[in-house]
């Protein structure tokens, strides 16, 4: 038996509630994050970025910061050890990672020099002062679906750039029922809480590196590539975190400049990003054009499913976000495409953003559902079971399970939708419209091959060693609630060891595949020494400890669709006087395969509802065409929900463990955030009458829409 505070034993310690193990260290300031740790002799770094959109440096005025107190030394591209060149990351090429190397600037808030002082007052005071000339050239950052450089890519990390079965045009033809709309999302950017920072120091020869990563292993590997150093001569540990969301899973300018620097001057050096930079230096979501096509019969049978989607990226670099990926496991018909395109152009680099593709992707399919739910005069569920596919629409293989319309069909009774009148606009509480909608969502379910080693120690005691990263979701704590069950024995008993590149590879906390790789290693190693234990084996004084790797066993799952899914319900107040939107309630399903502990879960999928409604109504950023740079580059100028903008949330849980997985668990790190914004925006429709098919949905674009039919003005 457990309670979140008491105490958890063996057998059922997974899906038991429980506080995080780290807890009190974090909230009593003994967790030390990246930017903390103290170290003797420690300098530090402040990061000059370029103030033009495109052009060349000319020069670097290092000698008069030089002069200045405290400053140790002057990085720029005519002094800054050199990389290797076409440098190739975890995920592709990565010029992004190449810093100093060139006196090309191919957007603003590029890094263009590096200075290194006593203090990191007398490094900002110098990096300030610090006058950089430019040759200056004519940049372009307007994005749009029909710009000329768009192209389509072969393929992104989301898979093929296209999928396509069928004759569309024909089955669009011979279609009872049509929806043809455009949708849109703008710039997002993922700030955690904790800002981006690094220490870096050579110890004996081997290179230290105290890093806000989301993934030691491979940051230790793309930093020993891009300085040419063996592999084993790096080691890079993050013992805790404040928040990653994509943005902390590769080499990056903090860690890179400190490595630089800490070799060019031989003491430890510490960069910290500051929240500005963090704006153009760590990626962000791209925004995204998107139309959706969809065809059916007079019943809401599906003939015909087009979904395309166009974001941006930079000239240095391709990063897709992949919109129109989000259905192509969802809805299934005759003819069935999506595509995915972009356009280059003069901005930062974009990178993975909580729910890549199925965030923005999930605004525009779920809320061309609803608009054809409407034309069908359907349920917008029952338009769902219509169509819900029984192999994959795209590879034809089989489910492994598929629990979207049992999501739907819980959410539907806790939330009261059969009481629902589904006609717009007809619900009014004095000024305000009511409305009520709803989405769907779905997650691919994954693992990746991962090491672990277990000893058991001769204290009667346990350790596990993975190197997992705990973002701030509770892993570490989940993790030691895996091990518990899985060696019958009490959470005191067992000690997790994580964040740590020499504890071996293992996957990064990302993809919502965290939890599920790092586990099915610990559960591994823990099967092999309890049949040792089980022998009778004496456990000598350095204890018996066994190693795995599940890169056999992951690779030989059979071939399914794995998902995780979701439904998505809100009720929304709207104030068509002032252009408010308040969301009233949010309630989310999930199946998500086993929970291991109910408490963290909860909170994550919560945020990301939390992210969704943010995303609804708050959060766009807003590109300068003239400078280049972002009108609202800082958390005073891009909005997002705060406390008194979220209501009372629920997310609760379906489903049995995940057959294909040894602890049953799918992942649950992106799945609260997909479908979030649909939800809202279809309450809003339904709240007004009118169609917002442009995020967010603020104010000014509410009063100017006005509300739909039955008397009232229009868009």
């Amino acid at each position: 038996m457990t309670t979140a505070t008491g105490t958890t034993r063996g057998k059922g310690a997974v899906g038991a509630a429980r506080t995080r193990i780290e807890g009190l260290a974090k909230v009593t300031g003994e967790a030390r994050y990246s930017g903390e740790v103290p170290y003797a002799e420690l300098a530090h770094g402040w990061i000059v970025v370029s103030t033009v959109a495109r052009g060349r440096v000319r020069s670097v005025g290092e000698e008069a910061a030089l002069r200045m107190p405290g400053v140790l030394a002057v990085l720029h591209h005519g002094n800054a050890p050199r990389l290797q060149e076409n440098f190739v990351g975890q995920f592709g090429p990565d010029p992004v990672a190449e810093i100093l190397q060139r006196d090309r600037v191919p957007h603003i808030g590029w890094p263009v020099a590096f200075v290194v002082a006593e203090t990191s007052e007398q490094a900002r005071e110098a990096a300030e002062a610090l006058v950089v000339e430019y040759d200056t050239e004519p940049h372009d950052v307007d994005f749009h679906a029909d710009h000329p450089a768009r192209y389509t890519p072969e393929a992104s990390a989301m898979g093929p750039a296209v999928t396509e079965k069928g004759d569309l045009d024909a089955e669009l033809a011979t279609s009872a029922v049509l929806v043809d709309e455009r949708y849109s999302t703008p710039e997002q950017h993922h700030n955690a809480m904790e800002p981006h920072a690094a220490m870096a120091r050579w110890d004996n020869g081997r290179l230290e590196i105290v890093d806000s990563s989301q993934g030691t292993f491979a940051t230790a590997g793309e930093i020993a590539a891009l300085f040419q150093l063996d592999p084993a001569s790096v080691r890079v540990r993050s013992e805790h975190i404040g928040g990653g969301f994509g943005s902390k899973a590769m080499a990056r300018a903090h860690n890179v400049l400190a490595v630089m620097a800490t070799t060019v001057i031989g003491r430890p050096v510490r960069v910290v990003m500051t929240r500005r930079q963090m704006f153009s230096l760590i990626g962000y979501r791209s925004p995204t054009t998107q139309r959706v096509r969809l065809g059916a019969d007079a019943d809401g049978r599906l003939r015909a499913f087009d979904h395309d989607g166009v974001s941006l990226t930079s000239t240095l670099t391709e990063f897709v976000e992949a919109s129109s990926a989000f259905g192509r496991a969802l809805y299934d018909a005759d003819a069935h495409r999506t595509a995915n395109h972009v356009v280059p152009l003069d901005v930062p680099t974009p990178t993975f953003m909580r729910a890549p593709g199925e965030a923005p992707g999930s605004f525009a399919l779920e809320s061309a559902f609803d608009e054809l739910a409407e034309k069908c005069g359907l349920d917008p569920i029952e338009l769902r079971a219509r169509n819900e596919p029984t192999v994959g629409p795209v590879t034809g293989l089989p489910f492994e399970d598929n629990d979207l319309l049992a999501c739907f069909h819980e959410g539907a009774r806790r939330f009261g939708w059969a009481d629902r009148d589904p006609r717009p606009g007809v619900r009014r509480e004095g000024r305000w419209l009511i409305g009520t909608g709803t989405a769907g969502a779905t997650f691919p379910a994954g693992a990746a091959p991962s090491t672990a080693a277990v000893t058991a120690e001769a204290d009667d005691t346990f350790t596990v060693r993975i190197n997992a990263a705990d973002v701030g979701t509770g892993a570490r704590t989940a993790l030691t609630l895996v091990a518990a069950d899985a060696l019958d024995v009490p959470v005191e008993r067992v000690r997790v060891r994580i964040g740590d590149s020499d504890l071996g590879q293992a996957w990064l906390s990302g993809g919502s595949m965290g939890t599920r790789s790092w586990s099915w290693a610990v559960l591994a190693a823990i099967t092999e020494l309890r049949e040792r234990l089980a022998l009778g084996a004496d456990i000598p004084p350095e204890g018996i400890t066994v190693r795995s790797d599940t890169t056999d066993a992951i690779g030989a799952q059979a071939q399914l669709e794995r998902h995780s899914y979701g439904a998505q319900f809100a009720e929304v107040a709207v104030d068509v006087g002032t252009g408010e939107v308040r969301v009233r309630r949010m309630l989310g399903i999930f199946a998500a395969g086993r929970i291991v502990n109910p408490l963290t879960a909860r909170s994550q999928l919560v945020g990301g509802m939390i992210w969704g409604l943010s995303m609804a109504l708050h959060e766009e950023a807003v590109r300068d065409r003239a400078s280049g740079g972002l009108a609202n580059g800082d958390l005073a100028g891009y909005h997002f929900a705060a406390n008194a903008d979220v209501p009372v949330i629920e997310a609760d849980w379906i489903g049995e463990p995940a057959p294909g997985d040894p602890v049953g668990i799918k992942g649950i790190g992106e799945i609260g955030i997909v479908g979030g914004a649909a939800a809202i925006a279809n309450a809003v429709w339904h709240a007004t009458g009118v169609r917002h098919r442009a995020l967010p949905i603020r104010p000014d674009r509410v009063l100017s829409a006005g509300t739909g039919p039955e008397g009232r003005t229009g868009a």
